[in-house]
């Protein structure tokens, strides 16, 4: 890929409280960590890269992020008298965090009696490392309740959280609390416990394993070290459906592996709101809720307003082919993924975008959805809505057949990557695509 200058074209009045009390809860809360006073420094645990350096100045910027997907289809009245410690992966490290919780496909008001903060004692692991654990408040009280369709940040804790580190996040709600806002493809085992366990530290109680996360969307710290976050919203690549399980090796992963390692790169976190089965288009059905509104849907939410928020990549498009009904004009999804893009830069925002990868091989290719996707890649490839675009076709393309993806890099079933070619998307990007200049725009060719 190179560099050139080009221009750049331009649910009832009961809840009205709720909705007012949690919009000040986020308020207070930001507010709430300049009266921080002492600062603990926990030992290296959970296999962190590295403590965090200590902040007297800096910017809050999301760590981690995850992008509700739909209710939980098995718990329509909530996990009641039960603590959910939800596992969750930093991409850049801080000396302080906050997390944020999330009822936004509940159908009653969410109360959250208890919650907690720690970092995991070992990788997957449901003990806490020792001296870490921290009790979670909302405008200063242990319990929030959050309305159907609302999200609560919490106030901040003093905690130096590492980067490439295993955090907790702990909820625990004593009564039924309805639908379960919920990410369904986590890739990472997280645990439930009966009884207010919240802020136990040996994990011991925490028997039952769970592939999902629960309520919880994001955590962000406070940094002097990271100027700002990458968002990159897609379908089941970026979520990782297929990478290895709690080994965090979706190609957001990678991807901020190279922004943390690479001499000259930016700054920047990586924050993944992937949901598997999303499309540019159109809401997941009723059979399929859990493939989450479209991407034009839940754009504001998952991607621009995210803690830090610089860049958008945005890796969509394949299942707006692979699950129309009939033949669909490739203009129409090229038109959502600009639409998408003038959200962001409307903002500010530097947006890229990735081209549709190979699937040749896969039980609904046809020759008629190759035709969709090579067209829909020459006008990603030619379109001057976007600041950048990224070749993920041509990174995984077997120069022999390319249609179809290269045997190294295929999971096996000829649409999604395996853990080499998650590797192998995220080599592909310019980190120059990353930067927040919006006068050069880095191509695919």
């Amino acid at each position: 890929m190179t560099a050139g200058r080009r221009p750049v074209k331009s649910r009832n009045a009961g809840y009205a409280f709720l909705a007012g009390f949690a919009a000040i809860v986020v308020l207070v809360s930001t507010a709430i960590f300049v009266g921080f006073g002492g600062r603990e420094t926990p030992r290296r645990a959970n296999g962190g890269g590295g403590q965090a350096a200590p902040a007297s100045s800096g910017n809050w910027v999301g760590t981690w992020a995850t992008a509700a997907a739909a209710s939980e289809p098995d718990a329509p009245r909530g996990h009641p008298d039960t603590s959910i410690r939800n596992i969750v992966h930093t991409s850049v490290g801080g000396t302080a965090a906050r997390v944020q919780l999330s009822n936004l496909f509940g159908d009653r008001p969410l109360t959250i009696d208890h919650a907690t903060l720690a970092l995991a004692a070992a990788p997957s692991a449901p003990a806490a490392a020792p001296g870490t654990m921290r009790r979670l408040t909302f405008g200063t009280q242990e319990s929030v309740t959050i309305p159907p369709g609302g999200t609560v940040t919490s106030d901040a804790v003093r905690l130096t959280v590492p980067h490439s580190a295993d955090l907790l996040v702990t909820t625990y709600s004593a009564t039924r609390s309805g639908a379960v806002t919920y990410h369904p493809f986590a890739r990472q085992t997280s645990y439930l416990a009966s009884g207010d366990r919240a802020a136990e530290t040996d994990g011991s109680a925490y028997t039952t394993q769970s592939p999902y996360w629960r309520y919880v969307t994001g955590v962000d710290v406070w940094t002097t070290e990271t100027e700002g976050a990458v968002v990159v919203i897609g379908d089941s690549i970026t979520d990782g459906i297929t990478s290895s399980p709690g080994a965090n090796r979706r190609w957001p992963d990678f991807l901020a592996e190279r922004l943390r390692t690479e001499r000259g790169a930016p700054a920047y976190s990586v924050l993944n709101s992937g949901i598997s089965g999303n499309r540019v288009l159109v809401d997941g059905t009723a059979r399929f809720a859990y493939n989450g509104p479209s991407a034009l849907a839940r754009m504001e939410r998952d991607a621009l307003s995210r803690t830090g928020v610089r860049t958008v990549v945005i890796q969509l498009g394949i299942n707006d082919i692979l699950k129309h009904p009939g033949p669909i004009d490739p203009a129409v999804i090229v038109h959502g993924l600009e639409r998408l893009a003038a959200q962001a830069q409307s903002r500010g925002l530097r947006v890229v975008v990735g081209t549709l990868t190979p699937f040749a091989g896969h039980r609904k290719h046809t020759p008629e959805r190759e035709a969709a996707r090579q067209r829909v890649n020459e006008r990603i490839r030619a379109s001057e809505a976007f600041d950048g675009v990224v070749d993920f076709d041509a990174a995984l393309r077997d120069p022999a057949a390319p249609e179809r993806m290269r045997t190294a890099y295929d999971s096996g079933d000829n649409l999604h990557p395996g853990d080499n070619g998650f590797r192998a998307m995220a080599q592909a990007v310019d980190l120059r695509l990353i930067a927040s200049d919006r006068s050069t725009r880095v191509s695919a060719e």
